[in-house]
């Protein structure tokens, strides 16, 4: 029988795997106008309770970046950040913006798949 035997090649897949790790919260808008118009800013974090590590947004779908706006078409939209830490257990979404309005979530249970379902 021969011993187990990690390649290199192994370790560095493995470690690009971790370091490319996403959170992804699809949101929705709980008003029922639908002339709403949203938008995100780039100074959307998720931010882990306990440390206060944020995770920084790379990308969202259906909806646009401040200082465009998206007319509400019910479909709502979806935010991919950063991954959080192996040790976070509730994080908060927050909009940290110049104004009042910002999205806010706060204590959003860590599941196992990273992918998270939030109304506004």
């Amino acid at each position: 029988m021969e011993p187990e035997v990690e390649t290199e090649i192994e370790v560095k897949t493995s470690a690009a795997v971790d370091e490319e790790r996403q959170t992804i919260v699809h949101c929705s808008i709980a008003s029922a106008d639908e002339n709403y118009a949203y938008r995100i800013w780039p100074s959307t974090f998720l931010i882990e309770q306990g440390t206060g590590k944020q995770a920084k947004l790379i990308t969202a779908f259906n909806i646009s970046f401040a200082p465009q706006w998206t007319l509400n078409d019910g479909k709502g939209f979806t935010l991919i950040f950063e991954g959080l830490s192996k040790s976070c257990s509730v994080f908060d979404l927050k909009e940290i913006i110049p104004q009042a309005g910002g999205f806010e979530i706060t204590g959003i249970r860590r599941n196992n798949s990273d992918v998270y379902q939030v109304s506004f």
